[in-house]
């Protein structure tokens, strides 16, 4: 596959604008390890390989081990994340697959136990942030390095 276009030099000022939301979302009050596996599993459910690449490799830098990144696609199923990994894993697939889930009641009540409303606030920027740059990876074939 091959890249399709630069869209940071195609469009500096709108590239400048998630970058800040960026900056924003890298300040929040989601602690490192969780950002990068709220991270990495929209961008598994959105199929950008650039962005797996390099969330994998940044939770690894963290510390992450190779079998929770390993088994974060199957969350459900396995006995290694916390309730509140668990519950942001949710919120992150429902507003990921918001057309097809309308982020269901069931999600909200799975992450309001486990987060402050500032935290809720921080983590739903955090994905917005995420599926937005698959959406530009994605779009522009954005090839891991």
């Amino acid at each position: 596959m091959q890249s399709r276009l630069d869209f940071y030099k195609a469009s500096p000022n709108g590239t400048k604008a998630m970058l800040a939301l960026e900056e924003q979302v890298s300040k929040s009050s989601i602690e490192k390890p969780l950002a990068e596996l709220v991270r990495l599993r929209a961008s598994q459910i959105n199929g950008c390989a650039f962005c797996v690449d390099m969330h994998t490799a940044d939770a690894r830098k963290g510390g992450e081990t190779e079998r929770r990144l390993a088994t974060v696609t199957v969350w459900r199923e396995t006995p290694f994340f916390t309730d509140r990994e668990r519950a942001a894993l949710e919120w992150t697939e429902a507003l990921t697959l918001i057309a097809q889930t309308h982020v269901p009641d069931a999600a909200w009540e799975a992450v309001k136990p486990h987060f402050t409303d500032q935290e809720i606030t921080d983590l739903t920027m955090l994905i917005i942030a995420i599926n937005g740059w698959n959406r530009i990876a994605v779009s522009f074939r954005m090839m891991p390095a």
